[in-house]
């Protein structure tokens, strides 16, 4: 109960966490205020597209590690 209980509240933190994803480093928003609208963009989408293989490592490893502790108490 306890662990679908923290499976939900994870689930819950990264959906919450999705809107800051789209936010830039302020170095980043003060060169790309005066310029083109497209470039602002495409630095955006690099960013999270940068940002979401750490995550996706870490989310990897933790399924790892969670199957292998199910099937070692079986």
């Amino acid at each position: 109960m306890l662990k679908k209980r923290n499976l939900i509240v994870l689930t819950v933190i990264i959906l919450v966490s999705i809107q800051t994803i789209t936010s830039q480093c302020a170095m980043c928003k003060a060169v790309l205020e005066t310029g083109d609208v497209s470039m602002a963009e495409g630095v955006n989408n690099g960013i999270s597209y940068l940002m979401v293989f750490p995550y996706l490592l870490i989310g990897t490893l933790f399924f790892v590690i969670y199957r292998y502790k199910k099937n070692a108490k079986n």
